[in-house]
């Protein structure tokens, strides 16, 4: 082959092939992945990139369809690919790779592909065995780590599997990326991945869909307000996202502030301990557990606050916070994570220290008994989400990873990695000389 043969063309603004792979993809939705995976092919099919995407089927849902510009196929679950009696998840994770395997490669049997992007270690095993296969560059998301879920911890055999399946697969791409600063270091420390490898790409957000109408919002806040002012949260109920903080905090909160009352949205495996301790507090009548808010109710609810609080533990990136800002809401954030990458306190928000209830009353006190501060915040916050997180400006940044990764991508490349030694697990918290830093 001659040195010529080896220069390719590639610029971020050329159109690109994408073979994109998830393990949900509306309609399955269970967390924030699929939404972002859809927003984002959608986002660059628009600038016309051709994206196929390669998930999960659902009931009722075609096994292949165009969608908004994206090519979708859906690995069904059949009695042949899935013979399993078992509710193990990496079983379950085994056997689905092997189906989204078989249709993917079905998909690469009409088009051919520029690069492979893969989204968290659910869908590992299909995209070496296709990066491998296809002889193309592999572009990971690492949208969470196992470690990081587990504040550094890995407590079970399954947890520290699931590591190992994060290493060999961020090991194995030709470039990562990350949604923060926060979760590039965590990749670099608990990886070994070398940072000039790893893109930092925020995760994006409609700004449009959370402006709720002044009247939807008016009647948010009758609905869940009283004389005083109103505090909201938003998101899954389980212990990492530090709700028990929040509901520490009412009784100062509620003493500083008469007539106050706050409510919590979502649900999840921690509901029913949040509303004990609630009930424990004697908080019965502050605060209020919504359950499951839809894409109408949540925008109006959030922007109906006077101050939103995300006081989350482990956060790789944050949402719900540039989704609050977009609603309107004054922001007041756990210091942490890549939500200590959003929030500039002061400027747009206020931050607190995570797990320390007295702090997060401190922080959502001054956004209270400040109205023209915390407006002033939340104008700025809105136009940050605008301005740096518009899904326009993420897929151009995706794309440039997905050219640099084609620049970067050698025939040698499977050999690579195939050769790197599986990790070692060491015992103790995997984070803790990172998060000491």
């Amino acid at each position: 082959m001659s040195a010529d043969a080896d220069v390719i063309d590639i610029h971020p603004a050329r159109h690109q092939r994408v073979l994109m792979l998830s393990w949900e993809y509306p309609p399955v939705l269970v967390g924030g992945l699929g939404r972002h995976v859809h927003a984002l092919s959608v986002a660059l099919a628009a600038a016309g990139h051709h994206v196929t995407v390669v998930t999960r089927h659902a009931d009722g849902a075609p096994l292949e369809e165009y969608a908004d510009g994206v090519r979708i196929i859906r690995a069904a679950e059949d009695p042949v690919t899935f013979p399993l009696a078992t509710t193990s998840l990496l079983a379950w994770t085994m056997a689905f790779n092997h189906t989204l395997t078989r249709a993917a490669l079905r998909a690469t049997e009409a088009a051919d592909y520029d690069v492979i992007h893969a989204h968290d270690w659910l869908v590992a095993h299909t995209a070496a065995t296709l990066a491998e296969h296809l002889h193309l560059p592999l572009v990971t998301t690492i949208h969470a780590t196992e470690a990081g879920r587990h504040q550094g911890w890995l407590p079970e055999e399954m947890n520290r599997t699931i590591h190992g399946v994060e290493h060999w697969l961020s090991t194995s791409s030709t470039r990562v990326i990350t949604c923060s600063g926060y979760m590039r270091d965590q990749v670099v420390t608990l990886f070994d991945v070398p940072p000039g490898q790893i893109d930092v790409v925020p995760n994006g957000v409609d700004d449009r869909a959370w402006r709720a109408r002044p009247r939807a919002v008016a009647s948010a806040r009758a609905r869940f307000a009283a004389d005083g002012p109103l505090v909201g949260y938003a998101g899954r109920l389980v212990y990492e996202k530090g709700v028990q903080h929040l509901v520490h905090a009412v009784p100062y909160l509620r003493q500083r502030h008469p007539g106050l009352r706050v409510v919590i949205a979502g649900d999840g495996p921690y509901r029913h301990e949040l509303e004990e301790e609630t009930r424990r507090l004697a908080l019965d009548a502050t605060v209020r557990f919504t359950g499951f808010l839809d894409t109408t109710q949540l925008p109006a609810m959030l922007g109906a606050t006077d101050a939103t609080v995300v006081p989350s533990l482990y956060e790789p990136f944050g949402m719900v916070a540039l989704e609050a800002a977009a609603a309107g809401a004054p922001l007041a954030v756990a210091d942490t994570g890549g939500l200590a990458e959003i929030v500039e306190p002061g400027v747009t928000g206020v931050t607190f220290p995570h797990s320390d209830p007295d702090a997060l009353a401190g922080a959502v006190d001054q956004l209270l008994g400040d109205e023209v501060f915390a407006r002033r915040v939340a104008r700025r916050a809105r136009s940050m989400v605008g301005e740096r997180y518009g899904w326009a400006t993420i897929a151009a940044r995706t794309a440039t990873s997905y050219a640099a990764a084609r620049r970067e991508h050698g025939p040698l490349q499977a050999h690579r990695a195939a050769a790197r030694p599986l990790p070692t697990i060491p015992d103790g918290n995997l984070l803790a000389a990172h998060t000491a830093c």
